[in-house]
């Protein structure tokens, strides 16, 4: 898995990339990470990449030249030369991103992320380039960088040997379309409350037992729309 992102900001996405979890699969060379910086590709001597839209209006708009030449420069640098890469631009107005779009990034051997600003990017690159448009909610951030930070996390959880047995993604909520379970380490007790007794009884299909009750009770009280999706998955409406 190689991560390819164009960017104004490309010292934001490697500080955040190369810190952690994630900063341990780059250094290991699990996951790959390339920046592309957008301002390298400038049309004039300012060194800028935007300029007014047409039919006026606040704000300005990224324009397609300096993005289409990143874009290549990008494409120059593929893991994978031989397979196209995956182009996300990261947009309020994309699809929400979720566990299931995660996991089907993660099959990708590159994955360009494309981060706009202002009031985004000329429309005529995008139709060129752009193979997913995702959002990481419904609300405005002032630049793509970190709902692309937000996604290449995400994604990269699920690449092999990215986790270890200890962060192992397996049981992690939305794995199984619920929420994951509570969870209790040491002491047994803390401020007289009380790890459920369960947990400590060795009977471990009865812990799993309690854990998925747990789940389904935990998604039914904070993710409704998650509860009825997974009821609808098993025919129970």
């Amino acid at each position: 898995m190689h991560f390819h992102v164009i960017t104004l900001f490309p010292d934001m996405i490697e500080s955040a990339m190369n810190t952690s979890i994630i900063g341990r699969a780059v250094g290991n060379g699990i996951v790959g990470l390339d920046t592309v910086n957008l301002k390298e590709f400038s049309q004039n001597s300012y060194g800028s990449v935007d300029d007014y839209t047409y039919g006026g209006g606040a704000g300005m708009l990224m324009q397609c030249e300096p993005v289409w030449q990143a874009y290549h420069a990008a494409l120059e640098r593929l893991s994978s030369p031989d397979k196209p890469p995956r182009v996300v631009y990261t947009t309020p107005q994309g699809s929400v991103f979720d566990e299931k779009i995660a996991a089907d990034l993660a099959t990708a051997d590159d994955v360009i992320f494309l981060c706009g600003h202002y009031e985004g990017i000329d429309e005529r690159v995008l139709e060129e380039i752009v193979t997913d448009n995702l959002s990481i909610g419904d609300y405005v951030l002032t630049g793509g960088e970190l709902p692309s930070l937000v996604m290449m996390d995400a994604v990269s959880r699920l690449v092999p040997g990215v986790l270890n047995n200890k962060e192992s993604a397996e049981t992690e909520s939305f794995n199984n379309g619920l929420l994951e379970y509570p969870q209790y380490t040491r002491p047994s007790e803390w401020n007289g409350k009380k790890v459920p007794p369960i947990l400590l009884s060795g009977d471990h299909k009865k812990i799993d037992k309690w854990r998925m009750k747990e789940s389904i009770k935990r998604t039914r009280e904070r993710r409704s729309d998650l509860y009825r999706d997974w009821l609808a998955e098993r025919g129970i409406y």
